[in-house]
């Protein structure tokens, strides 16, 4: 098979438009149609079903286009990992960190990867996570560390789990409900927001993926929380509760042992996950797998020992 001809023909069945896929291709539609034609005389069978508008592939395109596809996706990890042989000792990695969280992983698991691959560049670029997003899809970071909500993972990425998390409610413990929760440590019970509508609230920035797995809570509750501000900073949150300011939902991650500070779960029990994300089809080179391996150690450590607190006596 020419890998060429299996491009042009993965193009066609991507854009269903002989028109749009020679344009993406950079060369003329003649010149398409000709090696179509070509190799639908090859086989003995169209590819497509043709209309003005729509091409779709026929069961015969079916079968093409899945063994080209899975044909090209070899060929790619073949490159990746004889370029990955080749440029060992030169090697770049490039990793997107959401702020807080993500940099403290950074800075706690970097000189334990330092020791591995001593000659590999680390790139830390701190992002939110929609921006990681993007720049995961145009290829521009080999790996990134973020938080979503189950439902906010998308088809054309690989999500690798790491940490799994509930989302609380924190208020100050001169609060009149605060003799009904739990201080740092001890086992959390379930509040009514609907209970906390007449109260200030600090939350994280609109449009965060934080956010978003906090307002159905709201939603739930049956009203508009009033916000005093938000911020991009979780530890924001508990520090303004602490200082007897507000009330907040936020990951529990991001808890403090302060007598100042009263928690509470949601009966909904919302949860976020930590998750390594790349590139869906991409290759991962040995330094990246070695990275996300470290990272799931360090929170699965963390995790341990946020357990242990709320195990104990």
């Amino acid at each position: 098979m020419d890998l060429k001809q299996l491009e042009y023909m993965v193009q066609i069945a991507k854009e269903k438009n002989i028109t749009k896929a020679a344009e993406k291709l950079f060369i003329t539609q003649s010149a398409l149609n000709q090696q179509l034609l070509k190799l639908e005389k090859e086989l003995g069978s169209p590819l497509f079903y043709r209309s003005r508008t729509n091409w779709h592939l026929t069961e015969v395109g079916e079968i093409y286009i899945a063994t080209a596809k899975e044909i090209l996706r070899l060929k790619k990890e073949t490159y990746n990992r004889i370029s990955d042989l080749i440029n060992m000792k030169n090697t770049h990695l490039s990793i997107g960190l959401t702020p807080e969280r993500g940099i403290s992983m950074f800075a706690s698991v970097y000189p334990e990867f330092h020791k591995l691959h001593p000659n590999v560049t680390v790139e830390p670029v701190e992002l939110s996570v929609k921006e990681q997003e993007a720049m995961i899809n145009r290829r521009e970071l080999d790996v990134g560390f973020l938080t979503l909500s189950d439902d906010m993972q998308k088809n054309d990425n690989v999500y690798t789990s790491i940490l799994k998390e509930d989302i609380i409610v924190a208020i100050p413990s001169s609060h009149p409900l605060a003799s009904s929760g739990s201080m740092y440590g001890d086992s959390l019970k379930d509040i009514d927001l609907a209970l906390l509508k007449e109260d200030n609230f600090v939350l994280i920035c609109k449009g965060s993926t934080i956010r978003e797995a906090i307002n159905p809570s709201f939603q739930d509750a049956g009203f508009s929380p009033k916000i005093l501000f938000e911020t991009k900073s979780c530890r924001t949150l508990i520090y303004m509760v602490r200082n007897n300011l507000c009330c907040t939902i936020l990951p529990e991650h991001y808890v403090i042992n302060s007598k100042d500070v009263v928690y509470f779960s949601l009966p909904q029990k919302p949860q976020l996950r930590v998750v390594a994300m790349y590139k869906k089809g991409g290759y991962l080179s040995k330094p990246t797998e070695d990275f996300i391996t470290l990272a799931s150690d360090y929170w699965s450590k963390l995790k341990k020992e946020q357990n242990h607190v709320q195990n104990k006596d």
